[in-house]
């Protein structure tokens, strides 16, 4: 493998459990409860997706003016939670995997569905670390769809079949194997069992055997 391709929410901060907490509010005040078991469902997935997912779970149906306000809502209610977000929110192995990656010139590209990556990333300090950034503003079409990892592969040079992604959810792994690409499942190998090697965290990748280099 000859780069690494980073999904952000779950794999390299904890901000899933924020996109969780934005949802379950939506889904209140349309009058049903959000269970954690859909909320899983909804990693990895666009905004509109996921809101189509969440209002169908609910028997609810709005007209398209409806649901863009439902979307706005609930990027306001997610962006509320990242006003709390620091560098503690990075998840284990995160900063250390990056930096590994960056000793050894390891080409690094973020490919996710967040239109608020960027902000993300420079909230917790960790945007230099990527050579590209490839997030919601850039590609719109959702995982499983993998047009945001052959984007990630084409800026950063790299044929998609000597790309790694990192991935925590389904879908994102669907997509990062529909592009060409290895995968490296971050979490339940239960769950995760299409990625050729599943880890708890990024903590637990062992980088020199994924990259064939001297650690």
């Amino acid at each position: 493998m000859r780069a690494a391709v980073f999904d952000l929410d779950g794999v390299i901060v904890d901000t899933a459990r924020f996109h969780f907490a934005a949802w379950r509010r939506l889904a209140r005040e349309f009058g049903f409860e959000l269970d954690e078991e859909l909320g899983e469902s909804l990693k990895g997935v666009g905004r509109e997706a996921a809101l189509r997912i969440v209002l169908e779970s609910g028997g609810v149906v709005l007209s398209p003016d409806e649901s863009a306000a439902a979307a706005s809502r609930k990027n306001r209610y997610y962006n509320e939670h990242l006003a709390s977000l620091d560098a503690d929110a990075l998840l284990p192995g995160a900063l250390d995997g990056l930096r590994w990656l960056r000793e050894r010139e390891i080409p690094v590209a973020l490919a996710s569905a967040s239109r608020n990556a960027r902000t993300i990333l420079a909230t917790t300090g960790i945007e230099s670390s990527f050579d590209e950034i490839v997030d919601g503003t850039v590609v719109t079409a959702a995982k499983p769809d993998p047009a945001v990892f052959r984007v990630a592969a084409d800026r950063l040079g790299i044929p998609p079949a000597e790309c790694v992604v990192f991935e925590d959810a389904v879908a994102g792994v669907q997509g990062a194997l529909r592009a060409g690409c290895q995968v490296v499942g971050i979490g339940d190998p239960a769950v995760l069992v299409d990625a050729g090697l599943v880890v708890p965290t990024l903590a637990d990748v062992p980088w020199a055997s994924v990259f064939a280099v001297a650690d």
